[in-house]
Parts: structure tokens; C-alpha cells; sequence
């Protein structure tokens, strides 16, 4: 336990920002998983919808800097390629 009054703050807003960080990618990991669920369901007009409201919060996330800019145009990709 920190002794010093900032070090105790930056403990507690740490600990608030990897709580809401991981609330974000682990919605984000559902929207994905959805868009690769229909797709292999062959579902592919409720993928394409999914699609929009993957790649919205994708890029959501990635200007938050909860995911990088990178890592988010590669997942993209890839949803848009086994949406094709």
C-alpha cells in the first residue's frame, strides 16, 4: 500500500480504467464473436449487420485507446474478408 497521497489516487483511477477497459474488450470480443457465429451459421445478412456494429465499436475502442489503431484494422479485416 502506497505511503504517498498521488501514488494512492493513481492506484484508484489505475484500478478504474483496466475495470472499464475490460468491460469494453470483453464487449468487443462478443460483437466479434457474433459476426464469426452467423457467418459460420451462413447467416450472412444478420453478419452484415453485425459487421457495421462490430467495426463501429472496433473503431470506437481503438480512438479510446483501449485497443490499438493496428489491431483494430486487422480485426476488421478480418471480419470483412469471411463476411465477403
Amino acid at each position: 500500500m502506497p505511503n504517498i497521497k498521488s501514488q494512492i489516487k493513481r492506484d484508484k483511477t489505475a484500478k478504474a480504467a483496466n475495470a472499464k477497459n475490460a468491460a469494453a474488450k470483453s464487449e468487443l470480443r462478443t460483437a466479434i464473436k457474433k459476426v464469426e457465429t452467423l457467418v459460420a451459421e451462413g447467416k450472412k445478412e444478420e453478419a452484415k449487420v453485425a459487421l457495421t456494429n462490430a467495426i463501429s465499436l472496433l473503431d470506437r475502442n481503438a480512438q479510446k485507446g483501449v485497443i490499438t489503431t493496428n489491431s483494430a484494422n486487422r480485426k476488421k479485416a478480418h471480419l470483412q474478408k469471411i463476411c465477403a
